[in-house]
């Protein structure tokens, strides 16, 4: 089964003063399950997982929704203040929903590089652990260091790192990402996404990718790397079924299943309830 680990809808109506801007021509509208279907129906993608785009709850309802009514959506991430005196009622409350599958705080916004090195998320993180519940870390590279002290204080929390945690592709930046990616490797609970790394080369070729996809490859391992398209966005660099053909290209053959299936329906315990699409 081939799952697509990392997609997103909107509404640009509901998105006032959020992003993105409209200058962003290619994703400045509507990105419904209707658009979505055919791509991955061409592409044979069985299943998606749906991750949150804004600081509100009311974005996670709304996913949740497009959920019940789209069967190729296996899994939602969602948002909720996880510093909140309610926190973990609030996660208690949302994970009464089977499709809710974790959380994620939109640290690469967020004034404070170090937010989630915080002992006081600890209530929230428990109820995350209590209810199977994921972590989606949306960084930076400069987040990195920070993210490694939550990592280790949460060791029981399956962490997902998205888009390779950005890394500087376009400017050519390699070793400060490495070093940080590889102590966090270093922890099993700590999973990677091959995703998002196209819009981050910029005016490189899609050839400046495959350093950053091997290294992500070789620090996590076949078992701890998850696809995912990050569409719509992908759209600012390429096309779907591109995206996807490139990095089946990269990672080995024998990997394949797990990459691009297996290692995402472990990690977000989608159960296998997908369907092919018709």
């Amino acid at each position: 089964m081939r799952i697509d680990a990392h997609q997103h809808f909107w509404r640009i109506t509901e998105r006032q003063g959020q992003w993105p801007p409209a200058e962003l021509e290619a994703i400045h509208r509507d990105f419904m399950p209707d658009d979505l279907q055919p791509l991955l129906a061409e592409a044979g993608v069985d299943g998606t997982v749906l991750v949150q785009t804004m600081e509100n709850e009311a974005d996670t309802a709304f996913m949740l929704d497009i959920a019940d009514r789209s069967d190729f959506v296996l899994g939602v991430v969602g948002w909720t203040d996880l510093k909140a005196a309610d926190a973990p009622e609030a996660v208690a409350r949302l994970a009464q929903h089977p499709k809710l599958k974790g959380f994620r705080p939109m640290l690469q916004d967020m004034a404070d590089d170090r937010w989630i090195d915080d002992p006081n998320l600890k209530p929230a993180v428990s109820a995350m652990i209590d209810h199977g519940l994921v972590f989606d870390a949306l960084v930076l590279p400069r987040h990195l260091d920070a993210l490694l002290n939550f990592s280790r204080r949460c060791t029981r929390l399956p962490i997902v790192i998205d888009h390779g945690a950005k890394p500087p592709i376009a400017e050519g930046r390699f070793i400060d990402w490495y070093a940080r990616m590889k102590a966090l490797a270093a922890l099993p609970n700590v999973h990677c996404k091959l995703s998002g790394l196209l819009t981050e080369a910029g005016d490189q070729k899609p050839a400046a990718v495959r350093p950053y996809a091997e290294t992500i490859l070789d620090l996590f391992g076949p078992a701890r790397v998850i696809w995912g398209s990050d569409w719509p966005v992908l759209r600012l660099a390429g096309e779907y079924q591109g995206w996807l053909q490139q990095c089946r290209e990269i990672v080995p053959a024998e990997h394949h299943d797990a990459v691009f299936g297996g290692n995402a329906i472990r990690f977000y315990n989608l159960g296998g309830t997908a369907r092919p699409l018709q």
